[in-house]
């Protein structure tokens, strides 16, 4: 499996815009084959900041979805409504390499 995370700030004055505008971009992501699971999450004390990752089968899925001109269309969007933008591409740990899993 890989991750791709993707963190960033909304501008402010635009947490309106980005909201709306994010209903659109992820399905227009999701239009497109290769992400295996999608998640996002804010910040519990009501910070403008996002987090998003998604996960897929191996880089060369990876590659080839973020290739894809309407990827390539929403990252270039997502500059209109955010900034501090980091990406991060990872893949297994080697001490890690599977999930553990707890039953609690």
């Amino acid at each position: 499996m890989v991750l791709y995370t993707c963190k960033w700030d909304i501008l402010p004055g635009k947490a309106e815009e980005y909201a709306e505008w994010s209903k659109t971009a992820m399905q227009q992501q999701f239009s497109v084959p290769g992400i295996k699971e999608f998640r996002a999450y804010r910040p519990v004390t009501g910070s403008y900041q996002a987090v998003v990752t998604y996960e897929f089968v191996d880089f060369s899925s990876w590659a080839t979805w973020m290739e894809n001109e309407t990827i390539q269309k929403v990252n270039q969007e997502l500059r209109n409504y955010t900034m501090n933008i980091k990406f991060d591409l990872m893949g297994p740990s080697p001490i890690v390499p599977e999930p553990i899993k707890f039953d609690n």
